[in-house]
């Protein structure tokens, strides 16, 4: 039970009121016991696990300031600081709003069904004071009398719905811990003695809320017992996912003690359909994802990022590790879990392996560079996106399922083990890329940096197949479809409207461009409405000389399109390379189709997936 004490308003506190549910609008109280002379405060300008500068302020209004009665002039410094003159030691009341209305897991959102909101977008930081106890009082009203309140943060004086007073030891924790609030569906179960809640807006009536549970309980167990064993204490006293299922939406972003969630609401599992849906396993694995963050980057994390500065970006060539790494471990648990079977988890790892070689970016950027520019280009994609980066997700996975099985294949160790020495060494604490360097090679008896070299540092390929053959599962190059062979990513409706061309691919080498709209082609003489990119090789037939018919800046162009065949391209080769220097950026032409994985050696998988 808290003490008295404790259910006071803090040195810092809060007041939040879902004031206009229509305006979507958050009214916010701020109390400062004893502020400064020149008391500054501000609002972040990111959040942390999402790296993108978001600019929280533009959202901020009507900001006020008063001494009891007296109210008080504030200087705006900059896009999102202000700074009060005030008399010090004496209470400072600020007050404003926020209009809430990013309905995502990084910002706030309000309307009449529903309320969510991080700190960062909601609670001004009082400079100075960041690392003294904070209070958040959420406020009934009339509107929102029959809603609830779930977060992760500690509750020291709350009603039965969970309006009421909150504690945070600073300020870090106060923004790390989300709140949702609304008539949402809640649910509860323990994993290794933690209690854990879910609770989930927007669910259709045919939702399966005992499924969830009982699938997400089985995830949790795996990943606490991942990390500490059988016996082991998770590092956290109560855990909340907040699950928000929408028409069509798909995320997650961690927290240090729960989650936000967003799926399409035909995603979640049906009552009386026992089966999983592929959209169902794609929301398993995001839980997974996000729950395993609450160790490997909300505790274990890059040392750069052992104090968040809010006000800027916060730069790490590390996010290869601590999301690539997460996104293997993510399927891989739900293999362990008993969630999927091997075939499935095979599937999911095809598709990343193919997400990784239709990226022509990958000889062009390194993982490493990939993570330290996420802030300017995995955050803000463009139709040169696929040419210029690679994905520190889905390269990063792969590096962990490389660095995994020749661990595996040596005998002496796993990147299971690498991961629980990580958090032993650290404390569970910050982190650099020569403590992973130095576990290696005090797990495995030899150094392993000549192959992060070659896979984290270069845009050397991967040598999947020869690990992969290893483990009993073979790799082998498929014939591509015709939007690889061509080189294209497209957006079909009624005819076919060019998304992004990649490097050095046919459709490249016709002249195409992001932003064309292919109406239709010209074979033998003969012009041909296309509506879909399939009509493409219908009307062409055996014909590989043609002539496309584009849409540009309200022009039609003819360009001469020469039809690559069927045969499989250069992924197999790609795939199976073990060792040797990347081609010059500027010369590289990477492969854009596609491989398939078979499983040869069932005892030799079942000993990896184990």
């Amino acid at each position: 039970m808290p003490s008295p004490r404790s259910t006071q308003p803090a040195e810092v506190h809060y007041r939040i009121t879902p004031s206009d549910l229509h305006a979507h609008l958050f009214r916010v109280s701020l109390t400062i016991a004893r502020p400064a002379a020149l008391q500054e405060l501000s609002l972040p300008v990111w959040i942390p696990g999402s790296y993108l500068v978001r600019e929280f302020a533009k959202n901020l209004q009507e900001l006020g300031a008063r001494q009891g009665k007296r109210a008080l002039p504030l200087a705006q410094l900059d896009k999102h600081r202000w700074q009060v003159a005030c008399t010090p030691g004496k209470p400072l009341d600020l007050t404003y709003t926020v209009c809430a209305y990013d309905n995502s897991v990084r910002t706030a959102w309000l309307d009449a069904s529903r309320g969510f909101f991080n700190g960062t977008s909601l609670c001004l930081r009082v400079h100075g004071q960041e690392k003294h106890r904070h209070t958040l009082d959420m406020a009934r009203t009339a509107a929102t009398a029959q809603w609830s309140v779930a977060t992760g943060l500690q509750a020291l004086a709350t009603d039965k719905q969970g309006f009421g007073l909150y504690g945070a030891a600073d300020y870090d924790e106060l923004v790390d811990c989300p709140v949702e609030l609304g008539p949402f569906w809640v649910g509860r179960f323990k994993a290794c003695g933690v209690a854990h809640q879910f609770v989930v807006a927007g669910a259709a009536p045919s939702f399966d809320g005992k499924r969830l549970l009982a699938d997400t309980q089985k995830i949790c167990e795996t990943a606490i017992r991942f990390w500490h064993g059988a016996e082991g204490k998770a590092p956290f006293k109560s855990y909340v996912f907040m699950l928000n299922a929408v028409a069509d939406g798909y995320g997650g972003l961690e927290h240090r003690n729960s989650t936000a969630l967003i799926c399409g609401r035909r995603d979640l599992p049906r009552q009386g359909e026992p089966r999983a849906s592929e959209g169902y396993t794609t929301l398993l694995g995001l839980i997974s994802h996000e729950y395993f963050h609450t160790w490997n980057v909300k505790r274990l994390r890059p040392a750069e990022f052992a104090t968040y500065d809010y006000s800027r970006e916060n730069y790490t060539e590390l996010l290869w590790f601590f999301e690539g790494f997460t996104s293997y471990f993510d399927d891989l648990l739900l293999r362990r879990a008993g969630l999927i079977d091997d075939a499935t988890y095979l599937k999911l790892i095809t598709k990343t392996i193919n997400q990784v070689l239709q990226t022509p970016g990958r000889a062009v950027q390194t993982v490493a560079q990939a993570s330290f520019d996420a802030w300017v280009k995995y955050y803000r994609q463009d139709e040169n996106t696929p040419n210029a980066t690679v994905s520190y997700y889905t390269k990063g996975s792969l590096v962990a399922l490389c660095l995994d099985l020749a661990l595996r294949r040596e005998g002496k160790t796993t990147l299971d083990a690498v991961m629980r020495a990580l958090w032993a060494r650290t404390a569970g604490g910050p982190m650099a890329e020569a403590d992973l360097r130095a576990v290696l090679e005090q797990l495995a008896g030899r150094s392993f940096d000549s192959e992060l070299a070659q896979w984290v540092h270069s845009t050397s390929e991967l040598p999947l197949a020869d690990l992969l053959a290893a483990h009993g599962v073979t790799l082998k190059a498929e014939a591509p479809q015709l939007a690889q062979r061509l080189g294209l990513r497209v957006a079909e409706n009624h005819s076919v409207q060019v998304k992004t061309v990649l490097r050095g691919g046919a459709a490249e080498k016709a002249g195409m461009a992001a932003g064309d709209e292919w109406l239709g082609l010209e074979v033998q003489g003969q012009g041909w409405r296309i509506g879909k990119l399939d009509d493409v090789t219908f009307y062409a037939g055996t014909e590989t000389a043609l002539t496309a018919i584009v849409a540009r800046d309200g022009r039609l162009l003819r360009l001469p399109l020469a039809l690559p065949s069927t045969a499989g391209g250069k992924a197999g080769e790609a795939a199976t390379r073990t060792r040797g220097k990347a081609a010059p950026a500027q010369l590289a032409q990477p492969a854009v189709d596609t491989v398939s994985l078979t499983p040869t050696d069932t005892a030799a998988l079942a000993r990896w997936l184990a």
